[in-house]
């Protein structure tokens, strides 16, 4: 396959998939954050928390229809752009994208409608189980998309069949259940619900400093420190477990993001900084022992290091071979019991022998060197996926300080005291989205060079596309998404500078009752006032 080819493809896929990821994450975190908002409108009877949920769920439908906008492409790219893939494993992958259409998405879409439409046709508990039906929906279709993504970094309850020639799944619950899916549902939703608190603290602060619809912005910014906090602290307990997880299925991921080179003595020190130095030596400022610790859990288990892992590469690729003669032979003659008995064996390590594809055609005769330049290929790209990780990890621990801080200011009643606290909410609205497209970047990246870990090499996957093909794909995806995103961003600006309004009313052709502002007293100061509808009985301060 010509690598040009293999990498114009490669960018396409990339690019759809980074474009449609910048409004999952707020998805996600919006969804739950209505649901919060609304069953407290339900509890308390408070209109202030109705005109909550219409506000954020307006956002919410805006990037929920940009979302499925940008998703569907990607569908359609298994089989325009990976045709073999598709050929290849489309059994065992394209279940769980099945289940995510037929169930998730389909349940996400009919009850985003009664959400908006139904305010007036259902009563308010049965307008509630419709939000969290969304809410649920979005979630659920994360957890399909990742099973399957997650089958690509580890691929469980599936086997190689002779007779078809192509992966196929032998056991559905070890797919369903796959830890490696498992550990990225959680920790990719959790880093949506962040997005969706900075984003509420972010716009709600903007309010607080124009004196814009300060009572929405209040009650809006203590949901969100407080769910952000709990968000913040969970995207760091479950990205640990995912390190974890990687350990056992990823080692050469887990090396590259450490740039370590070489097996050392245990517990392995995490590196804060690292710079290549030549001759493959690294310098380094390690904390000692915490790699060992958070990947092994345990002090007297070694990491290996690169070299040693391409070194096992070669091996597996030597094993490999004897699958791709033994897959020949039965070509050849469908009878051949021997070379089933030695598929059977071997076939786990057949992938291995497809890296060497790259370098000839009859890979059976392939040399030593050809042998280990295919090994070094194992090897992702170490110094993107070092610092991409430190990037996200450095984001991630800087929102569990900041939310820990709102937390606090908002249990005093201290949240708009400093102007400075509020411009840098403000500021670093964009952190959660640079933080969910640097995960994204090391989960696939750091995959490389494999479509199906250890199973299919990604040039091996690709369609016989030509370059002309794929460029203007490539340009028409770019300039259709890039338009998309801008339309987002005007649709969301101005949906912002509209403030709440009661879109219900808007419909029906009644006047808008959200216009009317709430008097003064009705907007509590102190610590124990914030989440009151009711006036405190204390003088409210000047505003």
């Amino acid at each position: 396959m010509d690598e040009v080819v293999v990498n114009l493809s490669r960018l396409q896929f990339a690019a759809t998939a980074l474009y449609h990821f910048l409004f999952v994450p707020l998805t996600l975190g919006l969804s739950f954050m209505m649901a919060i908002m609304e069953s407290t409108y339900v509890m308390t009877g408070r209109e202030i928390w109705r005109k909550m949920t219409l506000f954020w769920g307006t956002l919410f439908g805006i990037n929920f229809a940009m979302g499925v906008a940008t998703g569907i492409v990607m569908e359609f790219q298994f089989g325009m752009n990976w045709s073999y893939y598709s050929h290849y494993v489309g059994d065992v992958f394209g279940a769980p994208l099945a289940i995510e259409g037929l169930m998730a998405f389909f349940l996400e879409a009919t009850f985003i409608g009664l959400f908006f439409f139904g305010w007036d046709r259902l009563s308010k508990v049965g307008h509630l189980v419709v939000t969290w039906l969304v809410a649920l929906g979005a979630n659920f279709s994360a957890l399909w998309i990742l099973i399957a993504n997650g089958w690509m970094q580890y691929p469980v309850g599936a086997t190689f069949n002779p007779d078809t020639m192509r992966m196929e799944v032998t056991d559905f619950m070890a797919v369903l259940f796959n830890p490696v899916a498992q550990a990225k549902f959680v920790h990719t939703v959790s880093a949506g619900y962040v997005t969706g608190a900075v984003f509420v603290f972010g716009i709600s602060a903007l309010f607080l400093l124009k004196g814009k619809h300060v009572e929405l912005a209040r009650r809006s910014m203590v949901v969100a420190a407080s769910f952000g906090l709990a968000s913040a602290l969970s995207v760091v307990v479950l990205g640990d477990e995912s390190g974890y997880v990687a350990t056992e299925h990823q080692k050469m991921k887990i090396a590259a993001m450490e740039a370590m080179y070489h097996t050392e003595p245990a517990p392995a020190g995490l590196s804060l900084v690292a710079f290549p130095i030549g001759n493959g030596e690294v310098f380094e400022i390690k904390i000692p022992w915490v790699l060992g610790l958070i990947t092994t859990r345990s002090f007297d288990t070694e990491l290996p290091g690169i070299d040693e892992l391409v070194e096992h590469a070669e091996t597996r690729i030597e094993n490999g071979l004897l699958a791709y003669e033994a897959v020949a032979a039965l070509e050849e003659n469908r009878q051949d019991e021997d070379a089933r008995a030695v598929i059977s064996e071997t076939w786990p390590d057949l992938g291995y022998a497809l890296l060497l594809k790259r370098y000839r055609v009859d890979i059976e005769n392939a040399t030593p060197e050809e042998i280990s330049m295919a090994a070094a290929d194992t090897v992702p790209a170490v110094w993107p996926l070092f610092w991409t990780f430190r990037l996200m990890v450095g984001i991630g621990f800087f929102f569990i300080a900041f939310f820990a801080l709102s937390f606090w200011k908002a249990s005093r009643g201290t949240l708009e005291t400093h102007r400075w606290f509020l411009w840098g909410a403000v500021a670093a609205m964009p952190l959660p989205w640079l933080a969910a497209e640097a995960g994204w970047i090391i989960a696939e990246f750091g995959r490389q060079p494999w479509a199906i870990e250890g199973v299919l090499p990604t040039f091996y996957a690709a369609s016989g596309l030509t370059v002309l093909d794929l460029s203007l794909s490539l340009t028409f995806y770019v300039t259709v998404y890039t338009i998309l995103a801008i339309i987002m961003v005007i649709l969301m600006v101005k949906a912002i500078q509209a403030g709440p309004k009661d879109y219900v009313a808007l419909l029906n052709g009644e006047p808008d009752a959200m216009e009317t502002p709430a008097p003064k007293s009705d907007i509590p100061q102190s610590p124990e006032g914030y989440g009151d509808d009711e006036p405190s009985g204390k003088p409210a301060p000047a505003e």
